[in-house]
């Protein structure tokens, strides 16, 4: 039998951890009649509520539940990483504890990846969240388009079934990275479905503006060169600015149209020497990019054997 790991981040859900674990419940049903096994790995991230205490109960309703406990919050990219660490099955998720992204969404994309589909995306194509929370989402999927990936769906996805091709490559990834854009990055052709992100029922979302912002920047600086590009571009221009300014002081002190002594050759030492140093920022930027690249642990591609058939 086939098996589905599904990795839960939790992160003070204490109120919808039974919700969860009883929808849960019906889709393992649901997937066992199309021969699907199921794997639960919950993985508490620090919270210091009654969270890890659920989860415990949870084990104790159904013993095969994997709980890991994190003993400090590391955040929810390290927490969906440590689970992945115990995946077993042959395709996986992770799934937030909130129930904004139902479960039961996962029947469908995990018949698409029987058909042959290796990467399953939900895209979200409305959302009940609150005004701002949509604003600031709008904005952030519009830069992760014109930055990184122009191809990347417009409303960012938080559901997907990977198969288990991605598994490794996922494990060895850098410390800050944003799965969802790592998987992307791989050039796998995604099977692209929709769905409409439910409003939040239980507790209060620990996911700051502070957060959000440290996110975004970990995910544009982290996957594409077109900001260091942007910088250097904009050092270049200001460089070929200062040596056009050198040049017109010089001009102007040979001509007389400047006549205040030593100002000619300060302008222009100065002009010049920032030029110099815009221009040098701008090749360090490139091999500093280049280092990068070389030490992210991306592989090339993903690789699989094809036998007799």
């Amino acid at each position: 039998m086939k098996k589905l790991s599904i990795v839960i981040p939790v992160y003070y859900n204490q109120d919808s951890l039974f919700p969860l674990f009883n929808e849960l419940t019906v889709l393992e049903q649901s997937m066992n009649e199309r021969g699907i096994a199921l794997e639960l790995i919950f993985v508490n991230d620090g919270s210091r509520d009654e969270s890890l205490a659920r989860l415990k109960d949870i084990k104790r309703r159904r013993p095969e539940t994997v709980v890991l406990n994190h003993l400090a919050n590391r955040g929810s990219m390290t927490a969906i990483k440590t689970g992945l660490s115990r995946v077993t099955g042959d395709c996986f998720t992770y799934l937030a504890a909130d129930l904004q992204d139902p479960p039961a969404l996962l029947l469908e994309m995990v018949d698409h990846w029987k058909q042959g589909e290796r990467f399953v995306v939900r895209t979200r194509a409305s959302r009940s969240d609150p005004f701002f929370t949509r604003l600031l989402a709008w904005i952030n999927y519009k830069m992760v388009r014109f930055l990184v990936f122009s191809d990347y769906p417009p409303g960012g996805y938080d559901m997907a079934v990977f198969d288990r091709i991605f598994l490794t490559p996922m494990l060895e990834c850098g410390r800050n990275k944003n799965l969802a854009m790592f998987a992307w990055s791989l050039g796998v052709p995604a099977k692209t479905l929709t769905y409409h992100r439910e409003e939040r029922e239980h507790g209060k979302s620990m996911w700051t503006l502070h957060k959000k912002l440290n996110y975004f920047i970990d995910s544009t600086v982290g996957f594409s060169v077109k900001p260091m590009r942007l910088i250097s571009m904009t050092g270049f221009l200001l460089a070929m600015v200062c040596f056009s300014y050198s040049a017109f002081v010089i001009i102007g002190r040979l001509v007389g149209w400047i006549d205040t002594p030593g100002f000619a050759t300060l302008a222009s030492i100065i002009g010049f020497l920032q030029g110099c140093g815009f221009v040098i920022s701008g090749i360090l930027g490139e091999y500093i990019w280049r280092i990068y690249t070389e030490i992210n642990k991306a592989p090339s591609a993903l690789v699989e054997e094809v036998g007799q058939e």
